[in-house]
């Protein structure tokens, strides 16, 4: 297996492909990503296969260099526009023989300028030293290269690698986008790397994007870059513009619809985040909080505690930076550790929430998510929250606090209703809001009882969801009897008339033979006088909604509740189009 590689590096027998990666709003394609394949008749043309032969044979260092020679000279060659994502192992980063400014040479042989690179670090090995490669990123960047973290969210030190590397890019690893649009666990999961990436000033990626939903779900959460099967495959020969179907999809001004998940309960405070971490005094010198740092690779935060009150917090890599510089140590040294600590940390009593939390890290600046923060009560130090554990508690809260399911339906209630309309009213995207509403309902309850009315009910959210496009049209339960259909699919009346003929079907089964026989059966009212009620059927009424017609989801629902009203005025299973509406 040496012979086979060495040979293959000697010969060159690397091939280039690329991928590209699309600018979420224009659809233009803004990067490539550069692969590598091996002979295609050889067990080393997957480049996974390659570089497990390459690290077992100790070759890493020559195939590295190989591939990235093999991809700057075809991205050159080809002269694909843009920018290039340069995949680079970690370990190969680190190797001082590696940066003797070989990447840079090939830039300059080959003509490309290094602000057109970003070094894609991959991660595959386990554990990094953490502070060279904040030294080895130093120096690249240095260099005029720009670094990108791949697979987000696939290894545990991806996390602590972007707070470590602060990169300008970092792409979320497939499994977190591939089904977002049907996970609200993954929505929650990307919505929160959205938000730390807009603090940290990181564009994010969303990488293995394999659909169209996806793509919208992904837009609309505001991700800036795109790539995956469905926007274009590793190719020798890459398309320099996305597809027209793909462009056309983005351009299109319309919403996704989000996944949904039943309502939870959380009402947890911070406590929960709760680590005991050992404090210093302020008569401890920064000498001994140094030594400190230097015993415990781990150890990355040192609270500062005066007789039980917090002052504040150490942060090892600021300290190690002071004490790099020339004279620093000298100077400081021998001083208060006071001097170096932030005196303005993040504290939070042990009874604030976790909501209360996440909107005093969001109001604070970007290093207080890095840094973590104090934990007091009644003023008096109790322990340290990591950044890391307040975005999983976030994640979570998001989606039990964000959104409130139907028990019955499981379909989103007003809450997750009425976001979606605000969603589409900023879209500026035409739509369609039909309520939907059922006759006789409350009699049939009364007679068949509440068992067989929750059946009917069911069967409602059902039919409506049959005839719904779950990519475009939201349904929601409004509670009750009572559902909306938020509408983008320009079809929309032939669904709802094919809604209306399977609930008449449907409801049919509920009523016995008799009953079904006549037409309907006869109760008492309220007021205990007997009256025929004919056999339930739904109504629907129907508005529909241009740009800037509406200004709220309060006079949406007020229009949409005239029109199910007289949709109701008409006997049976109705549908009523409100046309004061239509310009």
């Amino acid at each position: 297996m040496r012979a086979h590689l060495l040979d293959i590096i000697v010969r060159r027998q690397l091939s280039a492909l690329f991928q590209p990666i699309i600018h979420m709003q224009s659809g233009a394609v803004i990067a490539y990503e550069g692969l590598i394949r091996g002979p295609a008749d050889s067990p080393l043309h997957a480049p996974m296969n390659l570089f497990k032969a390459a690290r077992a044979n100790g070759l890493m260092l020559e195939v590295e260099h190989l591939c990235r020679r093999v991809v700057l000279e075809r991205f050159a060659e080809l002269a694909l526009p843009g920018k290039l994502f340069l995949n680079v192992s970690p370990e190969i980063l680190l190797q001082r023989e590696a940066r003797h400014g070989q990447t840079l040479e090939a830039l300059a042989q080959i003509g490309i300028n290094p602000d057109r690179i970003i070094i894609e670090l991959t991660e595959n090995q386990p554990t990094y030293d953490y502070d060279a490669m904040r030294e080895a990123v130093l120096h690249y960047r240095n260099m005029g290269f720009q670094i990108a973290i791949d697979d987000l969210g696939e290894g545990f030190s991806s996390l602590r690698l972007w707070s470590e590397l602060r990169p300008e890019y970092v792409k979320i690893d497939m499994h977190f986008i591939q089904g977002i649009n049907t996970d609200p666990v993954k929505l929650q999961f990307v919505r929160s790397i959205q938000q730390i990436a807009d603090k940290s000033d990181t564009l994010v990626i969303a990488e293995g994007i394999e659909t169209q939903a996806e793509l919208l779900v992904l837009r609309d959460l505001g991700v800036a870059y795109a790539q995956g099967y469905h926007l274009g495959r590793p190719n020798a020969q890459p398309a320099q513009t996305a597809p027209a179907e793909v462009v056309k999809a983005l351009a299109r001004n319309g919403v996704a619809v989000y996944p949904q998940r039943g309502a939870e309960k959380s009402g947890a405070s911070i406590t929960k985040l709760l680590n005991q971490v050992a404090t210093v005094p302020t008569s401890m010198l920064n000498n001994q909080v140094y030594e400190l740092f230097m015993a415990d690779p781990k150890l990355l935060i040192i609270p500062v505690v005066d007789d039980g009150v917090p002052l504040g917090l150490i942060n090892r890599f600021e300290m190690i930076d002071h004490f790099a510089r020339p004279y620093q140590r000298e100077l400081y040294g021998k001083k208060s550790c006071r001097l170096l600590m932030d005196a303005q940390p993040l504290m939070a009593d042990r009874d604030t929430s976790l909501q209360e939390l996440s909107f005093m890290m969001a109001q604070a600046e970007a290093h207080h998510l890095y840094n973590g923060f104090i934990i007091t009560e009644n003023g008096r130090y109790l322990g340290m929250g990591t950044g890391h554990e307040l975005m999983r508690e976030i994640t979570q809260m998001q989606i039990t606090a964000a959104r409130y399911a139907n028990p019955l339906t499981q379909l989103p209630g007003n809450v997750p209703i009425n976001e979606h309309i605000e969603r589409l009213l900023a879209s500026g995207a035409r739509f369609w809001v039909c309520y939907c509403d059922l006759d006789h309902f409350k009699p049939f309850n009364d007679v068949y009882g509440y068992r067989r009315g929750d059946d009917v009910i069911e069967m409602t959210g059902r039919i409506l969801g049959n005839h719904c496009d779950a990519d475009r049209d939201f349904i929601g339960h409004i509670g009750g009897d009572d559902f909306m259909i938020l509408f983008q699919s320009e079809d929309w009346e032939l669904r709802c008339q094919a809604i209306l003929a399977e609930f008449e079907l449907g409801a049919r089964d509920f009523y016995s033979a008799e009953d079904r026989a006549g037409g309907g059966y006869v109760s008492e009212d309220r007021q205990g006088a007997k009256v025929f009620y004919a056999l339930m059927s739904l109504s629907l009424g129907v508005i529909k909604v241009e740009a800037q017609q509406y200004y709220s989801h309060h006079q949406i629902a007020m229009a949409a509740t005239d029109a199910k009203k007289q949709a109701k005025k008409i006997h049976g299973n109705s549908l009523f189009l409100d046309r004061r509406q239509l310009g």
